[in-house]
């Protein structure tokens, strides 16, 4: 697998696998409203405005695009993988590149988890700091708000 800097025409991939990760994997967390929450939220705009700020990576596996993330200031945002490349590594090789960029100039990584990926950033070393909802829809939406200590040298 290879990371790479998204461009303004990856807008379509990064977009495929972010809408198709959500439907495919939320509604078994969350109620419709918190779904079309998180899809109305990583909006083809809001992607774009990230891309063109040079804040979103691309992996890519055999030529197809399999998943994203999204590096901005010591946050990792926007972290999927395609639901049926999932199991591979792929996400955990993104989170590791994300850690790295942030640990270039943080010494502590952050990221707003959703319930399905919760888990994975416990296990991962991330700790909870605060955990959060937001009305979505008449439903509601729960997240934690983690961090774990990042090192430059990957320590």
């Amino acid at each position: 697998m290879e990371i790479v800097p998204a461009k303004p025409a990856d807008l379509g991939a990064i977009r495929d696998i972010v809408q198709t990760t959500i439907k495919a994997i939320y509604p078994h967390y969350y109620p419709k409203g918190a779904v079309d929450f998180f899809l109305a939220h990583h909006s083809d705009g809001h992607i774009l405005a990230d891309i063109e700020a040079g804040l979103v990576y691309l992996a890519v596996s055999g030529g197809r695009a399999v998943g994203t993330v999204t590096v901005c200031g010591d946050s990792i945002n926007r972290l999927f993988v395609l639901p049926d490349e999932q199991g591979r590594g792929f996400g955990g090789e993104l989170l590791r590149f994300a850690e790295s960029e942030v640990a270039k100039s943080y010494g502590t990584a952050r990221l707003d988890s959703s319930l399905p990926a919760k888990l994975i950033y416990l296990k991962k070393g991330y700790m909870v700091i605060d955990s959060r909802e937001v009305e979505a829809g008449g439903d509601f939406l729960c997240y934690d708000i983690m961090i774990k200590r990042v090192a430059a040298n990957g320590d």
